[in-house]
């Protein structure tokens, strides 16, 4: 499988997932810690990639999205954005019913 075959197939499997520098139990830097705390604040499960693990995905990626910085936040395989994007959307509520929804749709 290529690596845009395989990024594909991640998105495909998870309805919600973060491309970060780490892990949520031990972010790598400020933005993937800020993104993950967001999430993690919507009570529901989400998928991760460590970018730092695959150096080959982490290019790959940025072509793949055209967003050439991480964290990228993917909801029903749409990228919703980076950190700034995240946060905007935490704190008008937009993130939480974003991550519901997406969570129900793929449990339907």
């Amino acid at each position: 499988m290529d690596i845009n075959e395989t990024i594909k197939s991640q998105l495909e499997e998870n309805p919600v997932i973060l491309y970060m520098k780490g892990t949520p139990q031990a972010p790598q830097c400020g933005f993937s810690s800020r993104t993950v705390q967001a999430l993690m604040a919507c009570g529901e499960r989400f998928a991760f990639v460590n970018i730092l693990d695959n150096q080959e995905l982490r290019e790959a990626l940025k072509i793949y999205s055209s967003w050439p910085t991480y964290p990228q936040l993917y909801i029903s395989g749409e990228l919703v954005g980076g950190c700034d994007i995240i946060m905007e959307m935490s704190e008008s509520g937009e993130l939480t019913k974003a991550v519901k929804d997406a969570v129900k749709q793929a449990e339907a």
